[in-house]
């Protein structure tokens, strides 16, 4: 299952696992991005707000040296963050995960969160400025035209978010990267993304360090030692069967090599894990709340 890819609405192949580089310290983030081409993946996925950018470009690039892989290779993802939204600026958050990055293009560009800081700010969710998110978007489809994004898409994005930007967009996205593990499986999100041909990016695709934690739980733990499988192989698998790509982070060789090593579940394996109710979102920051950017669990 780890040489999956899913297709995405411009034709072009998304690798269906990829290393995420969230939270990586930008000291040890190099080596992980050179661990993970070297076990086999070829999908990285990174953003300009990790602050580790430049740590990523210098692993993508002596990773595909010693591997002896070109660059059209591997799949690589970036977000615009919130600070770039202007429409002026949309085209400069891209240049400079670029030059970070030391890549003349990207695969995947994506809107990070669908709301906008004014440039400069600081922190998450502070200094809210109105910008239409169309206003954004007609930029980000600029940057597809000029080759220098691959393609195109959001995060974060819900049901009625998405409705609204598809109705006036001219480039539909190719991808909404979401939360999304069995404790979060949000069936209505997916469906209404699957159905218009938009493709699913797990984050936190193991959950967080929540109680309960979901690496803990009963119903994944007896999948995992019944197929002689980790918890976590039993959770990517169960959303690579989905259809959904996923993105774990670590910069742990051991635990990179074991996260590329899925495998197909039983299809009473898999129900099993559907059937798991226990509902919980690990990225739900005050911000959030105000803007209803998560008005449910997506269950319905």
């Amino acid at each position: 299952m780890n040489q999956l890819a899913v297709t995405l609405n411009t034709g072009a192949k998304m690798p269906i696992i990829g290393l995420g580089t969230f939270l990586s310290e930008p000291g040890k983030v190099t080596h992980a991005v050179k661990t993970a081409l070297k076990v086999g993946y070829r999908h990285i996925d990174c953003a300009y707000y990790y602050k580790n950018e430049k740590e990523v470009g210098q692993g993508i690039q002596e990773g595909l040296k010693e591997n002896g892989l070109k660059r059209e290779n591997i799949f690589v993802t970036s977000k615009l963050w919130n600070t770039f939204h202007r429409p002026e600026l949309v085209a400069k958050g891209l240049e400079h995960s670029l030059k970070d990055l030391q890549l003349n293009y990207v695969d995947l560009y994506l809107v990070h969160w669908p709301f906008s800081q004014k440039p400069g700010s600081e922190g998450f969710g502070k200094d809210i400025e109105d910008i239409p998110y169309i206003d954004t978007w007609r930029e980000m489809e600029k940057l597809y035209k000029s080759g220098k994004a691959k393609a195109i898409g959001v995060s974060n994005c819900n049901v009625d978010m998405l409705k609204d930007l598809l109705a006036k967009a001219e480039i539909k996205p190719v991808v909404n990267q979401i939360e999304n593990n069995p404790y979060l499986p949000q069936p209505r999100l997916v469906k209404y993304c699957q159905d218009n041909n938009i493709q699913i990016t797990a984050y936190c695709p193991l959950g967080r360090a929540t109680n309960p934690n979901l690496l803990d739980d009963p119903i994944i733990n007896e999948i995992a030692k019944k197929n002689n499988m980790t918890p976590a192989q039993v959770v990517l698998s169960w959303n690579a069967q989905r259809n959904i790509i996923v993105i774990p982070k670590s910069i742990t060789p051991s635990r990179i090599e074991e996260n590329f090593k899925m495998t197909k579940l039983s299809k009473e394996d898999f129900e099993k894990i559907n059937g798991i109710t226990i509902r919980q979102r690990g990225v739900n920051h005050k911000p959030l709340h105000a803007l209803n950017i998560f008005p449910d669990m997506g269950d319905f």
